[in-house]
């Protein structure tokens, strides 16, 4: 998938993708958030804005942002993840912002 896509990214432990925009206010947030848990060295992280690699959200089918596209020893993450009981990662993908301690769950399962 990386390779298809274009994505470079580490072949070992756990990476996350993240199509965001410019102007997307969730996108800033979830951002903050992500580079806290980059540098307390929990996951790699790439951001990668929609409006300069349009052709790469419509490829992967995100029609909305932010959309987390996780990894683990550099493949896509192939299943689905529950978080009480609701499916938020599907395959490998979320759309939308999550919270901090969703977040540390999602990456708990990887």
């Amino acid at each position: 998938m990386k390779k298809k896509y274009g994505i470079d990214g580490p072949k070992k432990g756990k990476f996350i993708v993240v199509l965001c925009s410019k102007w997307c206010k969730s996108c800033k947030l979830l951002s903050t958030l992500l580079e806290k848990f980059r540098d307390e060295n929990f996951i790699k992280i790439k951001e990668i804005d929609i409006g300069e690699n349009s052709k790469l959200a419509r490829e992967l089918n995100i029609n909305a942002v932010p959309a987390l596209i996780f990894f683990k020893d550099g493949k896509l993450l192939d299943k689905d993840i529950k978080i009480n009981g609701v499916t938020l990662i599907n395959r490998g993908v979320i759309i939308g912002a999550v919270n901090e301690l969703i977040l540390k769950e999602i990456i708990k399962q990887i």
